[in-house]
């Protein structure tokens, strides 16, 4: 392998632009596959592309380094789903095989939704996946696929993206909604240059022969509570006259621990939803 890797991007979306944007300037040779290739960044070079077509795109690269799958499903439903993570893995895989081609690791992003822990336990790489809802299936299920594939792999478990762009929770709190408090609904989260960053640290720690783990957990240093987090944009946001409405339950309430990543040296530059949410407030 040459002292600067190359590196495919397959579902080039937010996470992947940044990602490719800071090992480009790393020096690494960086392609991103996406259908609209005129949303990526001059940094990235464009394969232009459908995941869930089987034929090999046209600008398929040689030989790449690595291979990150961070696809994003388009279509919210369970066909949706599966056609962005189980077909389009089964497609990735089926076009490195026609290209005889053996990258040194495979990177997928998957999701903490794999989880069904909801009384607040602490979760981890090693805790049961037992999901309940079709996501958390479907994802575990394209994970099973990369592992199997037959090419050194690894899951990184991403929790809830927040940054710019992403201004849902601070809308919540802006027009009044509050979260539980008795039992507390626990949330975790990540921001989107921090799961960049995370994904970065994975690569240049391979490509610099250190071993890695086949998951990781892409969480910043705190879950919180929900209620906590909207108490608090609540006061940044000073909203203070508008009717308390509840906001819809969450889905399952756990803590997961990025203790893993850490370990590897990977450090986020959003340690808690205070430092993410300022900067997008400021």
């Amino acid at each position: 392998m040459s002292e600067h890797p190359s590196l495919l991007i397959a579902g080039c979306g937010d996470i992947g632009c940044r990602l490719g944007e800071r090992l480009a300037a790393a020096g690494w040779l960086v392609h991103g596959l996406r259908r609209n290739v005129a949303a990526l960044p001059a940094a990235v070079l464009p394969v232009e592309g459908d995941l869930a077509a089987p034929d090999v795109p046209p600008q398929w690269p040689d030989a790449p380094d690595y291979v990150v799958y961070a696809a994003a499903a388009s279509q919210h439903d369970e066909a949706g789903y599966r056609a962005a993570y189980v077909e389009g893995v089964r497609h990735l895989l089926g076009w490195l095989r026609q290209r005889n081609q053996r990258p040194r690791r495979l990177l997928f992003v998957s999701s903490t939704g794999v989880y069904a822990q909801h009384d607040g336990e602490w979760v981890d790489e090693r805790s049961p996946t037992q999901p309940t809802g079709y996501t958390g299936r479907i994802m575990l299920e394209a994970e099973r696929l990369a592992l199997a594939s037959g090419h050194p792999t690894s899951v990184v478990r991403m929790a809830g993206l927040y940054g710019p762009g992403s201004r849902w929770l601070i809308e919540q709190a802006r027009q009044g909604y509050r979260a539980s408090r008795e039992p507390p609904l626990y949330a975790n989260r990540i921001h989107r240059d921090d799961a960049a960053s995370l994904l970065a640290t994975l690569l240049q720690a391979d490509a610099a022969g250190q071993p890695l783990d086949d998951c990781y957990l892409g969480v910043d240093d705190t879950p919180a509570p929900l209620h906590e987090v909207i108490d608090w944009l609540r006061e940044r946001l000073r909203v203070g006259d508008v009717p308390d409405q509840p906001l819809s339950r969450r889905a399952g309430s756990k803590r997961c621990s990025n203790a893993r990543a850490l370990a590897l040296g990977w450090r986020p530059a959003y340690p808690s939803y205070r430092e993410g949410y300022a900067a997008m407030l400021d």
